[in-house]
């Protein structure tokens, strides 16, 4: 298939700035995926769609400030110039540069992160975030990211860039700083600090929304996947097929594991929480006999598209995605069909939804 399949048309002022209050105030497209009908309800009527007996899977992962602004210090080396003998530790120059933590890398203190500009950044150079963080240059990857060493191992990076860093907005919101970002941009049952974008499906849970579901009986289990910037790139290949999916790191307790099996062979639904929860269910699930899953800590790579095969997720909850990204190819996927897909998201456009991180939800059962 063709990437330009999975296109829409989405007004700009459509693509959500900032949060509503309550969480579960959103508006929530229920899709009936068989029978090809949809309905308007607010995220709070998802109550009345979920049942006593069914397992509500979330992902647990919690986004810390991976955002950083620096200094890139460039000396004698970097600079590419000669001083004399008494001086070649004087600092030239400095400029400014953003850095985007991506993800911890096998050796100690290494990174990959993103940089912008990126084109001020060389083998060698110093990047200071404060006089107790700051990192050096390692090598530039083929994909335009970096590698950079730091001092500190993985807990205490991301602790420095809770302390000295930003939330890390998606690029698509426009909105400056508004009280409550910090927990506003992360579900209110994240506890596994690893993500650097949040699992946005979760955002509509309130505790009390989720004590509703529990007294009505519906069971809930847990995954972790620490979301990566991969999650929202577009796909830039003209052929679906041709698109390199990014790995995650997940983990699936023998716990969670068992509620999920055990639902499974008793037949009863396993609603999927956001996107990030049918990757790693249905990742662990593609080298298994049978519809079952067992417990994992590793990266998962499965890139989900039309005429995938799902082996665990009945239903999912998911906000609505932006244009020829791997997220809408799933959602299509999961739907069985494209254009029914693209027919909801155009539904959804007339009703004046919002759209993405901060935006509306969908059932598709």
């Amino acid at each position: 298939m063709e990437t330009s399949d999975f296109d829409y048309e989405l007004p700009e002022e459509l693509i959500a700035q900032t949060p509503l209050e309550p969480r579960d105030s959103s508006y929530l497209m229920v899709v009936d995926k068989n029978n090809k009908i949809y309905k308007h309800e607010h995220f709070y009527d998802i109550v009345d769609y979920l049942q006593a007996g069914d397992v509500l899977v979330w992902n647990n992962s919690k986004v810390f400030k991976a955002r950083l602004h620096g200094t890139v210090m460039l000396d004698e080396k970097t600079a590419g110039v000669e001083l004399p003998e008494n001086q070649t530790d004087i600092i030239l120059n400095t400029s400014k540069v953003e850095i985007f933590l991506v993800r911890p890398m096998e050796n100690f203190g290494v990174w990959k992160v993103l940089a912008k500009p990126g084109k001020k950044l060389r083998l060698g150079m110093k990047v200071v975030f404060a006089d107790d963080f700051f990192a050096e240059v390692i090598t530039k990857e083929s994909d335009g990211t970096f590698l950079v060493q730091f001092n500190d191992n993985d807990v205490e990076v991301r602790a420095k860039a809770n302390k000295y860093g930003d939330v890390p907005l998606p690029p698509y919101i426009k909105t400056e700083k508004f009280d409550g970002l910090e927990s506003r941009y992360q579900t209110v049952y994240a506890k596994t600090e690893g993500s650097v974008a949040a699992p946005t499906a979760g955002f509509h849970f309130t505790p009390e929304l989720i004590k509703k579901l529990k007294d009505k009986g519906v069971e809930f289990a847990e995954i972790t996947l620490h979301v990566g910037l991969g999650t929202f790139l577009p796909v830039k290949t003209e052929k679906m097929e041709d698109h390199k999916m990014h790995s995650e790191w997940v983990e699936l307790t023998d716990k969670n594991a068992h509620i999920i099996n055990n639902a499974k062979l008793e037949g009863r639904r396993v609603v999927a929480v956001g996107t990030t929860t049918v990757r790693t269910l249905e990742g662990i699930a593609q080298g298994l006999e049978g519809n079952v899953v067992t417990p994992w800590q590793g990266d998962i790579n499965i890139f989900i598209c039309p005429g995938f095969k799902f082996k665990i997720i009945d239903a999912l909850i998911t906000n609505f995605h932006l244009p020829k990204s791997t997220l809408l190819m799933l959602v299509s996927a999961f739907v069985g069909e494209r254009e029914f897909t693209l027919e909801c998201y155009n539904e959804a456009v007339k009703n004046n939804y919002r759209f993405f991180s901060f935006g509306d939800a969908m059932l598709i059962k």
